[in-house]
């Protein structure tokens, strides 16, 4: 009777979506992030422009939407977390699910501080004049030149205002990693603000993050909206659209290209972290996730070429405004955002309303990936230790210590060096070759020891539709074979970080890096080791029974279903 009690206690605090809108607007504010802004248009501009559509989408239908089902199925049909599903899919595998929150673990301490940023910009967006559009602040050098100014003269002589505000006022950026220098407290106040907005948008789990995601992941694409009009209006914004999509096709023979390709799916279907796997796993288990899965897809991929029409008719507008060729203001990253797109948005009439509907967009846009992203970590941990994180309060004590310890660690990304730092985390931590990695064994263990038929039959089961069997193909053999392919040349074609293109960091931080690099690769391997020297038995035996687990009984999940509901109908004010 107590453990009858006591699994009830724990169902009902796991809990579900509230509605079927909630799961797919998390997803969508998950995977549609500042990746589609500020990465995927200066890739299609950079290698090949309409040309690069061909090997973006050869790697959809390969890798993104396969991974995608692949894992919100596992979330859905386990109702477990990212790591104890594989208890359940193939035991042996576990490290697949440690590795892949480690790198969540990364992620979320490193994509904040970008919010970080973007909030201490949208604070100077309401002054009366903007700062990065003039010279006379006193941040600014002799060399500053103010490129509002519609001479048409030579910009290269000296540093744009832009650039000196990022550099010089916002980073104080310092000469190298050894020189940390103090601590910028302006945007520590930025980076408490975001912590505490990521801390109460999901200190009760799915029933507040279900809430919050109506307004991020629906408001962002109000200001895209706004941002493309008036960017398509602007003069020069032909010419712009023009170098963003206009096809090189000859760029299609070089490996980069493919590469870069594959590895842009990868991050902005939020690919290998587990965060997909615990979004499935709230909803019910009749829930058509194949469905779910195709539109996301479709609906992330279309939001980042909208979004390069915004982006690059605003760049083509500031290339007309200074007289020089739109690759001189076309960046990437940091250097989008926080630079060419401010800079070019001080060039128009209202400047400051410009401004802040785009910083707006960009926290929102961040902000959502952002505590969903904890919201994974959040959950992998409680149902590893349900006993534990599903006391009253336990929950959100324990969100509470992992947004601290991840608030001390970032302060050093927040001093005069921190921008060292910070790349040194981007590089090497969360990089592409750590997920194509984990990908690769996700896909192996799922395709070929739990079977990619049981997958299609579990899909079957659950949606009542049977999938194309093309997927099946790709969990056995082309998404693992493109992965490796790819994880392989990442490391052939590996080059040292450097900052700028000038800055050379010292050997203790690249060891640095792949020690990070490595601690999320190397829970694979390791975990599988650990499993097999702690079970009992022969090494056949032990195999077997750490990757052929015995399904879920398929009674007991409908008593299951059975006391969710009851216990609903009992307690109506409780929205699981």
């Amino acid at each position: 009777m107590w453990r009858k009690n006591n699994a009830q206690r724990v169902l009902r605090e796991r809990g579900h979506w509230g509605k079927k809108v909630e799961y797919f607007l998390a997803a969508a504010g998950n995977i549609v992030g500042l990746g589609n802004v500020w990465r995927f248009p200066y890739l299609c501009y950079k290698n090949g422009g309409g040309a690069f559509l061909v090997p973006y989408l050869v790697f959809i239908v390969t890798c993104g939407v396969p991974l995608f089902l692949l894992e919100t199925t596992i979330g859905q049909y386990t109702q477990e977390g990212a790591v104890t599903c594989w208890r359940k899919i193939c035991p042996l595998a576990q490290g697949i699910g440690y590795g892949g929150q480690l790198i969540q673990v990364y992620h979320c301490m490193t994509y904040i501080i970008i919010l970080s940023w973007a909030v201490f910009y949208l604070v100077f967006s309401f002054s009366p004049t903007l700062p990065w559009s003039t010279c006379n602040n006193y941040w600014n050098t002799a060399n500053c030149v103010d490129v509002t100014i519609r001479n048409h003269t030579n910009h290269s002589k000296g540093t744009a205002a832009a650039i000196e505000f990022w550099e010089r006022r916002v980073l104080n950026i310092s000469g190298g990693i050894e020189e940390i220098g103090s601590i910028r407290w302006e945007l520590l106040v930025c980076l408490l603000a975001v912590w505490v907005v990521c801390y109460f948008s999901i200190w009760k789990g799915v029933k507040s993050t279900g809430k919050v995601v109506y307004f991020t992941a629906t408001f962002p694409y109000v200001m895209l909206l706004i941002l493309l009009i008036r960017g398509v209006t602007l003069p020069g914004a032909r010419q712009g659209v023009e170098f963003y999509v206009l096809p090189k096709v000859s760029r299609l023979k070089d490996p980069q290209v493919w590469m870069e390709a594959c590895s842009q799916i990868f991050f902005s279907y939020s690919l290998g972290v587990g965060v997909l796997t615990v979004l499935g796993s709230y909803n019910t288990r009749r829930n058509n996730c194949y469905k779910d899965c195709l539109l996301l897809c479709l609906l992330n991929s279309c939001t980042s070429v909208v979004a390069g029409f915004a982006v690059f008719s605003v760049l083509g507008f500031m290339a007309h405004e200074q007289g020089v060729p739109i690759s001189q203001v076309a960046e990437s990253g940091p250097g989008l955002a926080f630079i060419a797109y401010p800079q070019a948005v001080a060039m128009m009439p209202l400047p400051q309303f410009w401004a802040v509907c785009f910083f707006i967009m960009i926290i929102l846009l961040g902000l959502d990936t952002h505590f969903v992203g904890t919201e994974d970590v959040m959950t992998s941990v409680s149902d590893i230790f349900p006993t534990i994180m599903r006391r009253t309060g336990g929950r959100e004590v324990f969100l509470l210590l992992f947004c601290l310890v991840c608030f001390f660690v970032q302060l050093v990304m927040l001093t005069e060096g921190g921008m060292y730092i910070f790349q040194l985390f981007d590089y090497y931590a969360c990089n592409g070759a750590c997920l194509l990695f984990v990908c690769v064994f996700e896909s192996l263990a799922a395709g070929w020891i739990f079977g990619a038929e049981r997958v299609c039959g579990v899909i079957k089961d659950m949606t009542g539709k049977r999938i194309n069997p093309f997927y099946k193909i790709c969990w056995l053999f082309v998404t693992p074979l493109i992965s490796m392919g790819s994880f392989i040349y990442s490391l052939v074609e590996y080059t040292p970080l450097t900052y700028n293109r000038f800055y050379v960091y010292p050997t203790w931080a690249y060891v640095m890096g792949w020690v990070m690099a490595l601690s999320s690769i190397l829970q694979i391997p390791g975990w599988a080791l650990y499993k097999l020297s702690t079970a009992t038995g022969t090494l056949s035996q032990r195999l077997r029974r750490l990757c052929w687990p015995d399904p879920p009984d398929r009674s007991e999940i409908q008593k299951r279903e059975t006391m969710l509901a009851q216990t609903t109908e009992e307690t109506p004010h409780i929205r699981l």
